[in-house]
């Protein structure tokens, strides 16, 4: 990730789809409901926040780098996060992942209480979140299909033609149907950067967490990835965290935005 090292690929691999019990039964109860005792949250409400800090202390190796950080996202919101090098946006993401602990305060994302949540559980919460990442952590040696296929095995999909119809789903949401044959040297940057959209989007996730995706991009990219990422939360109803440095395209696709500055938060929300 931008501030700190990025997870290890395993972990890439739980932020993708949820268990194979869901993949044949949408309607069928989600894993918080059906485990909320042994996880230690309740069943997340309609109206309850798809991310939510209050008065969480953020560290980074036992150092303080953001003291008391609140804010609430609801569901469906698009939301920026920008701040210097270092300000803690990758760590704010982290917290999220539960790659961070929270040693105190209130820590809720997508349906978890992450003050609560137990290691074996984690992988629960990833699944419901999406990850998209500045440095595209593709598999050089696959296809775009077999790159997606692959995420998909991993979370326990096995079913040959419901993997091969998700996999033309999110293919088409981001542009790409066309190219599911290529490997990754054969796309651009930005083609690399939709094949990871693509992948973060299989399990229909609740929340998006997208660390600086157009870091590594030319201008012209950088805007088709800003403009697929407020598509998708428009239509597919979303939630985004995005951090970003780019202001031009953040003063393009305006959205509401959470600027970390002298370790503390400006929303302008507020």
């Amino acid at each position: 990730m931008t501030d700190t090292e990025n997870p290890q690929v395993e972990n890439q691999n739980d932020n993708i789809l949820l268990n194979s019990e869901l993949n044949d039964e949408r309607s069928a109860k989600t894993v918080v409901e059906q485990n909320a005792e042994s996880v230690g949250v309740s069943t997340p409400t309609e109206n309850a926040p798809a991310i939510l800090l209050e008065e969480v202390d953020v560290y980074q190796k036992k150092i303080l780098i953001l003291p008391k950080v609140s804010f609430t996202i609801k569901k469906g919101e698009f939301v920026y996060l920008v701040g210097k090098t270092g300000a803690g946006k990758s760590s704010i993401l982290k917290v999220l992942l539960a790659e961070l602990p929270v040693k105190n305060g209130r820590v809720e994302c997508a349906g978890y209480d992450l003050r609560t949540i137990k290691t074996r559980n984690i992988p629960y919460l990833r699944r419901k979140m999406g990850v998209i990442f500045q440095d595209y952590q593709l598999l050089v040696d696959k296809t775009v299909k077999e790159n997606l296929l692959a995420a998909l095995k991993a979370t326990g999909w096995k079913e040959k033609k419901t993997m091969e119809n998700r996999i033309e789903e999110v293919l088409k949401l981001v542009h790409l149907e066309t190219k599911d044959f290529k490997y990754p040297y054969q796309l651009s940057g930005g083609e690399q950067q939709r094949v990871c959209i693509a992948r973060a989007l299989l399990n229909q996730p609740e929340v998006i967490l997208a660390d600086e995706p157009t870091g590594n991009l030319d201008p012209i990219s950088a805007e088709e990835i800003f403009q697929l990422l407020h598509d998708i939360n428009r239509t597919q109803g979303t939630t985004v965290l995005m951090s970003s440095h780019n202001f031009t395209m953040i003063d393009k696709f305006a959205s509401r935005t959470i600027c970390i500055e002298d370790g503390k938060l400006l929303d302008t929300m507020l």
